[in-house]
């Protein structure tokens, strides 16, 4: 590069958790064509990439903290001609260190430790990892330039940047890995512009990329000069080599190699989350193929058009599972979606296997009344039927409850809450059918089809879950857009009961769901994980007691 200017790869790549020795051989390879085939003087990585984010217990083992130093060593070797800055977990004694380091002639030269450690959501940060009580800024020079070095939560506090800068950095290093979640770019872009005019240094953000569990991290980097412009985002949840040019006396950057994105509704950010969520869960752990229940119903149906975005209709088998409730219409309806997507339809129906059951405990039954429990045997049933699919011609079973029904209940444990992974279960019913409608409309056709992954039919017709005659959700809950109105209050900006009611609920209604809410954490707590797209999750970021007394 020329004296005014350094050029900066970023590497918004996928770093799997655990999988050390290999993050640690792609990372030397990447340095080597950093410095090769961008000509950069410096290339950063995400934050932990050696080890992968989150490593959680990982931590605790004391091989895993050894193969992470040996792992940091060997990278280092391949530091030479460019300056590397890598995350990983730095042991220190009995101590840990989220830290990154910088790399330069085949040497650790520095490391910097984390200085601000989040411990709320999905974090759990200050378990596993220390604060350096000295707390030493870390500024080092590239081609004469002073370069800083803060991590990820760092950057969400004045002091941490202000303290590299009044250290002499003129340009800010910032590795993330920061879990997507709706309406976070605004805060984000609004905070890198913040920091910028408060110190007036530049800033270069690096977010890791891919599914975790239930986390999905969705990229986006992004660069802001040193005047508070925040150049656009890179494309979200897309692996790719991100190259600017940082002019030295303007502080402020020039993309090389940039690519942004074409859309950042908030449809289709939850829509490329929720599919890279599925394809790196399958892919991480073993699974080429998935297999799930179609019923006819919205929610099954948006799974499937997800499914097969995510792998491609050949890895998709759906399964119709009819009983004597099951309208004609909804097996139809099956069928039109199957055919539009070129995906595999099975049909398997569940009389028989019902008709046994009932005969089985018809003398002990003897007396009652027919109630939900019949109900919930026709949704076991079609459990242990897609379970023994799964099992006897491999794949993953997915699950097809969205968040309403896993909020109040209203899905049978071991019936149609059976599977591996749950897609849309951070999707209230409400945003189930928007997002329905989006990829009908704005998402796209499916390759040789003119009319939508979904039939409109299946997005108009009232939810059933078809388990006695003429059923309709609504004979067991609020309308969903009142239920999800309350639910949101509740869960996502966590109001009290008072506070909804406030806001225009009738009280009846809304005691009514806070109960559902809190008899169902039960059910919860044995849900297939699913990918977080909401500020308020269930699973790691929403830990309520099962036995809990409270309910205001």
């Amino acid at each position: 590069m020329s004296m005014g200017s350094l050029r900066i790869a970023l590497a918004q790549f996928d770093f799997p958790v655990g999988a050390v020795r290999g993050n640690a051989a792609r990372i030397a390879e990447m340095i080597a064509f950093a410095r090769d085939e961008f000509d950069a003087d410096i290339v950063l990585f995400p934050e932990l990439s050696l080890s992968g984010y989150p490593p959680e217990d990982l931590l605790m083992r004391p091989s895993f903290l050894r193969d992470c130093a040996t792992a940091i060593e060997e990278v280092a070797r391949a530091a030479t001609g460019i300056v590397a800055v890598v995350g990983w977990p730095e042991a220190a004694g009995s101590v840990v260190y989220n830290a990154a380091s910088v790399l330069r002639d085949g040497a650790v030269e520095r490391t910097y430790r984390k200085r601000e450690l989040p411990n709320y959501a999905v974090f759990d940060e200050r378990r596993y990892f220390d604060v350096d009580p000295d707390r030493e800024d870390c500024v080092f020079e590239v081609g004469g330039v002073p370069v800083g070095l803060v991590i990820c939560e760092d950057l969400w506090f004045a002091e941490p940047i202000a303290s590299t800068v009044r250290s002499g950095a003129e340009l800010v290093l910032v590795p993330n890995a920061s879990p997507f979640e709706r309406d976070k770019h605004a805060q984000r872009d609004a905070l890198l512009a913040q920091r910028t005019t408060e110190t007036g240094a530049a800033i270069a953000y690096l977010n890791v990329v891919g599914g975790q569990d239930a986390l999905v991290f969705d990229g986006a980097s992004v660069v802001a000069d040193a005047d508070g412009t925040v150049h656009p985002a890179a494309a979200a949840f897309t692996d790719q080599w991100l190259v600017v040019d940082y002019d030295v006396a303007a502080r402020a950057f020039a993309p090389v190699r940039w690519m942004d994105d074409g859309d950042e509704s908030r449809d289709a950010l939850a829509w490329r989350a929720i599919v890279r969520g599925l394809q790196d869960y399958c892919r991480k752990n073993g699974f080429s193929d998935v297999w799930l229940g179609l019923s006819g119903g919205i929610d099954s149906a948006l799974v499937l058009a997800l499914a097969v975005d995510a792998l491609g209709a050949e890895h998709v088998t759906a399964v119709r599972l009819p009983s004597r409730y099951t309208a004609g219409l909804s097996n139809d309806l099956a069928d039109e979606q199957c055919r539009a997507l070129g995906v595999k339809l099975l049909a398997v129906p569940i009389e028989k296997p019902f008709q046994g059951y009932l005969d089985a405990l018809a003398e002990t039954f003897a007396g009652k009344p027919v109630d939900v429990t019949e109900e919930n045997l026709q949704s076991r049933c079609r459990g242990a039927i897609l379970m023994a699919l799964a099992n006897k011609f491999g794949g993953l079973l997915l699950t097809t409850g969205n968040k309403s029904e896993y909020a109040v209940g209203y899905a049978t444990i071991y019936g149609d809450m059976c599977g591996g992974y749950a897609p849309i279960k951070d999707l209230y019913k409400t945003e189930v059918f928007a997002l329905s409608k989006w990829r009908n409309t704005v998402g796209g056709a499916p390759a040789g089809s003119s009319g939508g992954v979904i039939p409109p039919a299946v997005i108009s017709r009232p939810p059933t879950a078809e388990l006695r005659e003429n059923q309709k959700d609504e004979d067991s809950l609020p309308p969903y857009d009142v239920l999800d109105g309350i639910l949101f209050r509740h869960i996502d900006q966590e109001q009290s009961r008072d506070e909804i009611v406030r806001a225009g609920f009738d009280a009846a209604t809304v005691d009514r769901v806070l109960r559902l809410v809190r008899i169902s954490e039960w059910k919860r707590h044995q849900a297939a994980p699913g990918p977080k797209i909401s500020r308020r999750a269930f699973g790691r970021e929403r830990r309520y007691p099962i036995t809990n007394g409270y309910s205001a």
